[in-house]
């Protein structure tokens, strides 16, 4: 049997996050991923999402860290920052929307994703309020 690689990992956990999958269940998934490729923005832009929904905001602020260091551009991964610097209490939280916001505004697609994934991570924890208040920030004029 062949070995899975990384690309096929990261789209499997990707399906089963898509199908319904517990965020804690998918967190070992997407670690493996950030360690196998610890240069892909994308594994840990999901991989904070996924400490974000399993209530660990510490864990979720380095990897969204990670996640901006390695693509500034990536508005998902400045919310994600954003979210964990609200739950932990740090500082900046603005500065982080407004870049997120800045960057939706130049890409259209990037604003109906984030949107999106706003609207997906409150239906899968409708209490979250940290979100709450950053989807009022982003979209709250709509």
């Amino acid at each position: 049997m062949s070995e899975v690689t990384v690309e096929e990992l990261f789209d499997q956990g990707i399906e089963r996050y898509q199908a319904g999958e517990n965020a804690a269940d998918l967190i070992p998934l997407f670690k493996d991923v950030c360690d196998r490729v610890p240069k892909s923005s994308p594994a840990w832009t999901c991989l904070a999402w996924l400490y974000l929904l399993d209530k660990k905001p510490t864990q979720a602020y380095k990897a969204a860290q990670k996640a901006v260091k390695l693509n500034p551009q990536d508005p998902q991964a400045r919310v994600n920052l954003a979210l964990a610097m609200l739950e932990t209490a740090k500082s900046g939280v603005r500065d982080q929307v407004e870049l997120a916001a800045q960057m939706m505004l130049a890409v259209p697609e990037l604003h109906d994703e984030v949107k999106q994934n706003i609207e997906e991570g409150l239906s899968r924890r409708s209490d979250w309020k940290s979100l709450t208040r950053i989807q009022a920030w982003l979209f709250g004029d709509e």
